[in-house]
């Protein structure tokens, strides 16, 4: 499986958040999981029209993968460009694929950027996967180096509840705050 990081931005936390979903499907030991940090595959800014080697690689690493994660900010109600080239600079190795999601950003925990690439997909004869980890925007922010998202911690009925940020999207469970 791949797990595709969307965002170049520097600040980003897409990072950690790969890191805290790798950290999570690891263990289960039935799967082998690349991860393709697009901060590290320097894709051309346009669609080159003769064989580049840095597509070709990259392209072979999405031709090797049975699944693929995509985790992906919400920028502007969008996903980044950098997602998007990462996107159109392969075609058949989507295809017949599943795509899934962990999103992060703004209140909607990434929701209309997953919205957006549940478009694009399909025009890739890939599928999406309807459920989503969507992580909302948190008023501290997410540390960026080996942490995963925030726990709040408040006092509930004299104990002290240490609580995951809230996931949000389909088939995603909720927390009341």
């Amino acid at each position: 499986m791949a797990v595709i990081v969307g965002s170049t931005r520097p600040g980003r936390i897409g990072g950690t958040v790969a890191d805290w979903f790798v950290g999570q499907a690891a263990p289960r030991g039935d799967m082998v999981l690349d991860v393709i940090d697009l901060v590290d595959v320097a894709l051309p800014p346009a669609l080159p029209v003769e064989p580049h080697p840095v597509v070709d690689a990259y392209v072979a690493r999405l031709a090797h993968a049975d699944a693929f994660v995509v985790v992906t900010p919400e920028y502007n109600h969008g996903y980044p460009a950098s997602l998007k080239q990462a996107i159109d600079v392969a075609h058949a190795e989507w295809a017949a694929k599943p795509v899934g999601f962990v999103a992060y950003g703004g209140m909607a925990g990434g929701m209309r950027s997953v919205e957006q690439l549940r478009q694009v997909f399909p025009e890739l004869h890939a599928t999406t996967i309807r459920d989503v980890v969507g992580l909302q925007r948190r008023p501290r922010p997410v540390r960026r180096r080996g942490t995963p998202p925030p726990t709040r911690r408040r006092q509930r009925g004299g104990q002290d509840d240490a609580r995951p940020a809230r996931l949000v999207g389909p088939g995603t469970p909720q927390r009341p705050d």
